[in-house]
């Protein structure tokens, strides 16, 4: 699976959100967002006002973007969704937030998505004691997360622990082990996404 792997700050930017792509370093005075609120590029203005398929757009690269999903990716996430029963916004929302990279870093693992994503490819993580080292893995309730039980995974997780200062999300739960563990209690719901969104633009855009 691709992923993206240049500049991520631009991101923000062009978003006007902070993202938090960077963990903790976007609480400090280096964030790229906190210097220049402004959109990246050579020019520092916005030409006219958004069209309304410009603001279905920016929802969904945003949404794209937070979670580090490609396009494909994401595609498929909102064809799951819209066969799925229930609300297609709320779905697509919660299929999102169930990755085990999401999770991972929900629980303070990693700093970041990315260093969560990284952790689980290299084999730091499992589910339900087996290693599964594919971040796009859908956790489901009652599957238990932990840390391999080596020196090197313990470290990682333990480092990111001592600087992590967000709060776990009600549909986990969270034990400090060690090593550390975490359970999913329920499928996550609309009031869980840690990021402010209006997914039923993004679903008038994909219905397209």
């Amino acid at each position: 699976m691709g992923r993206y792997t240049r500049a991520v700050c631009r991101f923000c930017r062009r978003e006007n959100a902070k993202l938090f792509l960077k963990g903790i370093r976007c609480d400090t005075e280096k964030c790229a967002y906190e210097r220049r609120q402004t959109p990246p590029g050579m020019h520092s203005f916005r030409r006219g006002k958004l069209t309304e398929y410009g603001m279905h757009l920016r929802e969904k690269q945003k949404v794209k973007h937070y979670y580090g999903v490609l396009e494909r990716q994401f595609r498929m996430y909102f064809t799951l969704a819209s066969r799925s029963k229930g609300n297609t916004a709320n779905t697509l929302m919660s299929l999102l937030e169930r990755r085990l990279d999401n999770v991972v870093h929900r629980l303070g693992w990693g700093q970041s998505r990315a260093q969560a994503r990284q952790l689980v490819r290299h084999g730091h993580i499992l589910v339900n004691g087996r290693r599964v080292d594919i971040p796009s893995y859908l956790v489901r309730p009652g599957d238990v997360l932990g840390v391999k039980n080596r020196p090197k995974s313990l470290q990682a997780v333990q480092a990111s622990l001592a600087e992590h200062r967000g709060e776990v999300p009600e549909f986990l739960s969270a034990a400090a082990g060690p090593p550390p563990e975490g359970q999913v209690l329920r499928l996550p719901g609309p009031e869980d996404v840690s990021i402010p969104v209006q997914p039923q633009l993004i679903v008038e855009l994909c219905s397209r």
